[in-house]
């Protein structure tokens, strides 16, 4: 017999510490907020566990739909693309925010034992560009290719006044000094956009192909989450990474070619790239995975770009969670949701034709 839910849910009652809450959320607020949050019948906790990069977004959505439901508590980890998967799957958690959508052959081998069906609904909540940041003395900015960018990261540009990436910046005074390049330790759904575009775009450069797991004999330097790739390249001399583009900070950043342009990462031109891109086949009709043309040459798009996941049971074994599930998910792809979760963390806002898709998606959770 499966397990609800929340029944798993307070055996791993002790994440709480670590989780992104709320304690802020119900300070101060404007009377609107406080008016919706006493006509809401919803009660409950709600936990999430997953991608790290929707961090920033998470604390804003918890902080909205509580102000609105003054009975819930939602807690949300930030444990990574590929634990946040797992922790669902176990039934732990309620439902998990990942940097790529299980594949069709994960959603077909489960199990789901939160889920009364092996139905999943998942769908793209939270768009943005990943980052290439750097710490160079002096440099704020470069200008690389695809091929380049595999080079530096598969080791085998090893100097910053390499001629590959001198060439590209005439004008850059680049130091005679080691390149010290970072990548995701933990399993991570950022290294899997990353290196997909890196595969697509620069295939005779990077050969692994589509990974979670950084390849060892790579070398580099590993670190954990994307808090952890940040602060590894911040504190470092001649370092480089890659992360989500809401937390590069003031750290120097890559404009990436694209076609006969160098394109430099903004919400607009992530959000492009998607619009322009299908949805995968053989899904089930709630599974709303995009499939990315990483090798577009159009004007004004950045292709390398995070889509990350919201994903929960089709039909859950606990109708409680159901309920918190449907409107903390609606809550998130709403208007307000949206917007929130681009002040807060830079994001792209899903646009009105995909909006539409996925509340679908989401009102057939039950």
């Amino acid at each position: 017999m499966k397990l609800s839910a929340f029944a798993k849910i307070a055996a791993i009652g002790g994440i709480a510490a670590l989780t992104l809450t709320s304690c802020a959320a119900n300070e101060g607020g404007s009377n609107a907020g406080e008016d919706a949050a006493a006509a809401s019948e919803l009660s409950g906790e709600l936990v999430g566990a997953g991608a790290s990069s929707q961090g920033s977004a998470q604390e804003a959505w918890v902080a909205g739909f509580q102000t609105a439901n003054a009975d819930v508590t939602v807690n949300y980890e930030p444990s990574g693309s590929g634990a946040g998967r797992e922790t669902f799957q176990q039934g732990a958690s309620a439902f998990a925010g990942s940097d790529r959508a299980f594949t069709a052959d994960e959603v077909a081998a489960g199990p789901f034992d939160g889920c009364a069906t092996d139905e999943i609904v998942e769908f793209p909540a939270y768009i943005s560009p990943i980052a290439i940041i750097f710490n160079v003395e002096g440099v704020d900015s470069l200008n690389l290719d695809a091929a380049t960018v595999a080079q530096i990261f598969s080791g085998k540009i090893t100097q910053w006044n390499d001629p590959a990436i001198a060439d590209q910046n005439p004008d850059a005074d680049l130091p005679e000094a080691n390149i010290t390049a970072v990548h995701r330790s933990d399993d991570s759904g950022t290294t899997g956009n990353f290196t997909e575009y890196l595969a697509a775009a620069a295939p005779d450069d990077w050969t692994p192909g589509s990974i979670e797991t950084w390849p060892t004999e790579f070398g580099g330097e590993g670190a954990q989450g994307t808090s952890g790739v940040v602060s590894a390249v911040k504190n470092g001399t001649g370092t480089i990474g890659y992360a989500d583009a809401s937390q590069a900070g003031d750290l120097g950043t890559v404009m990436i070619k694209v076609g006969d342009e160098y394109v430099a990462y903004s919400p607009e031109a992530a959000a492009a790239i998607v619009d322009a891109s299908p949805l995968e086949e053989d899904r089930g009709e709630h599974d709303l995975a995009i499939s990315l043309d990483r090798t577009s040459s159009e004007d004004g798009v950045y292709p390398i770009v995070l889509v990350s996941y919201l994903v929960g049971c089709h039909e859950y074994t606990d109708a409680a969670s159901a309920e918190l599930v449907k409107s903390y998910f609606s809550y998130i792809v709403s208007e307000e949701g949206q917007s929130v979760a681009a002040e807060a963390a830079g994001s792209a806002p899903i646009s009105e034709d995909l909006r539409g898709q996925v509340q679908t998606a989401i009102d057939s959770i039950s």
